[in-house]
């Protein structure tokens, strides 16, 4: 028997191994070269050149305020927009998981913003926010009011992009919840029913419970997403206006493609992925210590 469990071992090794590889190539290897170019003083202008102490990158990135104006940008960003698409998109999941006619047509048209390239939403909302020729200023004018200028503050233009990346993915936020729906017997709840349970305590004590599995799921999907925003600001406000909406993301590829600043980059971006780990595995731990608390 102990003989025939390390075959069965050997062999769920051996067909693990490509996945492993793959993500060697594709993950870990970038990230390693990312980390030694931090090292080093990198540029068009400048070459390749060790650093005396080895360290300098992240000396200056501890003295940078810009970097730290963004990762607080960045961080703010992500809290708010997941913290909403979760409500949204559990509003959403719960609304989709109701027996109707075309529900299979209604599931489609609501996955299709989740469906479009980022590129090309922004694009489409940069459209609409337009100051004083979009949709939105048109019906303002339309109802007698002046026309607002969405992207041209601070605090409007950092709203109104949360607002956007809220529209794109808040479907796939819903889409994982919706499955956890799925998941759950329909005769826990028709018992609850019997019971004389309303729809709020069925949501409260049989429903939410038994999500947590996958909203921690959706929770950390989106997390590490929202921390990595790109493609949204740079099309959208390219980080303005005043650097309000400039994320983590953007400043490292600015440092790269118009200062050709390598080695600071990639200091960045090691940065950035430290600070999605960290955010990562606490939100891991306390959605897990959560999770046990009811059995106890």
């Amino acid at each position: 028997m102990k003989e025939q469990r390390l075959n069965s071992s050997w062999v769920n090794s051996l067909l693990m191994l490509p996945a492993l590889v793959l993500l060697a190539i594709v993950f870990a290897w970038p990230l390693l070269d990312s980390a030694w170019l931090s090292t080093q003083a990198s540029s068009v202008l400048t070459g390749l050149t060790p650093l005396a102490n080895g360290g300098a990158n992240w000396q200056r990135l501890l003295g940078d305020a810009r970097f730290w104006q963004d990762a607080a940008v960045t961080l703010r960003f992500a809290g708010v927009s997941v913290a909403l698409e979760l409500v949204l998109g559990l509003a959403m999941a719960l609304l989709l998981h109701q027996p109707s006619r075309g529900r299979g047509w209604l599931r489609a048209l609501t996955l299709l913003p989740w469906a479009l390239p980022t590129t090309v939403l922004a694009l489409g909302w940069r459209w609409i926010y337009n100051d004083p020729y979009g949709p939105l200023n048109a019906i303002l004018r339309a109802c007698g009011a002046a026309p607002f200028g969405f992207l041209t503050t601070p605090a409007s233009t950092w709203l109104f992009t949360v607002l956007a990346d809220v529209w794109k993915t808040t479907p796939f936020v819903a889409l994982l919840l919706l499955a956890g729906l799925q998941s759950i017997p329909a005769e826990l709840e028709e018992s609850l029913v019997l019971e004389g349970a309303s729809p709020g305590q069925i949501l409260r004590r049989l429903t939410l419970p038994l999500l947590k599995p996958w909203i921690s799921l959706a929770l950390l999907f989106r997390l590490a997403q929202a921390l990595g925003v790109f493609d949204l600001v740079q099309v959208l406000t390219r980080g303005g206006p005043a650097g309000s909406t400039e994320s983590l993301a953007l400043y490292a590829y600015l440092n790269a493609m118009r200062f050709l600043d390598f080695g600071y980059s990639a200091t960045l971006v090691i940065a950035t992925f430290l600070l999605l780990v960290l955010l990562t595995a606490l939100g891991w731990l306390l959605l897990r210590r959560r999770a046990l608390e009811p059995s106890r």
